[in-house]
């Protein structure tokens, strides 16, 4: 896909996938681009933004998960934090509403006419949560960088250390969601229909209930199928080649229609990397069920599988 300039001329619009030297060739050309660094760690929240002030691609913007990605409420007075009013999900890393998103990408200085790169150091873990978001706000312009900041390092490209400069506010304008977001109340009610598969990207102890670090409860949505997130990721630290990531998927449907599927995991984080792989392979958008894991098992009434 293609996009204007605003010296007139035609630049690629990178959607999917951005290979370093796609983006050294976007930044030679000083394209309208802004790049974003979700580097993370669940069990080290703090981890993140110490790593990108230790070392970034030059500009990019910090974007925590816990912060910038998610809006979490307050604990009350018996110490339970109760979801914001105003997210779009449920969960550990509750959603933002549109609104609230396009004010934070406004906040950063992102507009409407730039292409959007973004990166961690995590296999592609934590950075597709903003890729989804943009899609799921209207903006088709971003791209992951594959390989994540590793792939760049090891291409020569330069990094930074520090903060920096701030960016002029923007105005962001929310467009027709690109993605489908799902609900717990519409998981639920097609639960075991044929048009719902649902597809759990969690590591194959805490999908079978074996052990569970970050829940309250341990096991999976009765039915789901298991897809860890890592397994789209490849021995060079870059998704898997097109074909191979289709034979993959196919495997795991067995003969289940691809655009029933419906990704999830604990918060609705890792799940993306799912979502990334199956369009690579050349499916149709699939759904994600944002509140995940950690939605459901809180409700007592919905039922819970182990094994």
């Amino acid at each position: 896909m293609t996009a204007g300039g605003n010296d007139g001329t035609i630049r690629p619009m990178y959607t999917l996938l951005i290979s370093a030297e796609q983006l050294k060739d976007l930044q030679d050309a000083k394209a309208r681009l802004m790049v974003f660094d979700c580097s993370f760690d669940l069990m080290d929240p703090a981890s993140g933004e110490k790593r990108y002030l230790e070392s970034h691609i030059p500009g990019a913007v910090y974007a925590n998960l816990d912060t910038a990605l998610s809006e979490k409420g307050q604990p009350d007075a018996n110490g339970h934090v109760q979801t914001p009013a105003d997210a779009a999900s449920g969960g550990r890393h509750p959603l933002p509403g549109r609104e609230r998103f396009a004010s934070w990408l406004s906040s950063v200085g992102f507009a409407n006419d730039m292409q959007a790169v973004v990166y961690d150091r995590n296999g592609a873990n934590y950075c597709g949560r903003l890729w989804w978001m943009l899609k799921w706000i209207g903006h088709d312009a971003v791209a992951v960088l594959d390989g994540g900041l590793q792939a760049w390092q090891a291409s020569g490209g330069a990094v930074a250390a520090g903060t920096e400069p701030s960016h002029f506010q923007s105005n962001f304008e929310p467009g027709e969601p690109l993605r489908r977001l799902v609900g717990t109340d519409e998981v639920r009610r097609h639960l075991g229909e044929a048009g719902q598969t649902l597809v759990d990207a969690r590591a194959p102890q805490r999908f079978r209930g074996e052990v569970e670090p970050l829940d309250p409860v341990a096991g999976h949505i009765p039915g789901a199928l298991n897809r860890p997130f890592a397994q789209n990721i490849g021995a060079d630290g870059k998704f898997k080649p097109p074909a191979q990531l289709r034979s993959e998927f196919e495997q795991l449907l067995a003969g289940r229609d691809p655009a029933s599927v419906v990704h999830h995991c604990g918060s609705g984080v890792s799940a993306v990397p799912n979502v990334i792989a199956m369009e690579l392979a050349g499916f149709a958008p699939s759904g994600l069920y944002a509140g995940s894991w950690s939605e459901w098992c809180r409700d007592p009434r919905l039922p819970v599988e182990k094994g």
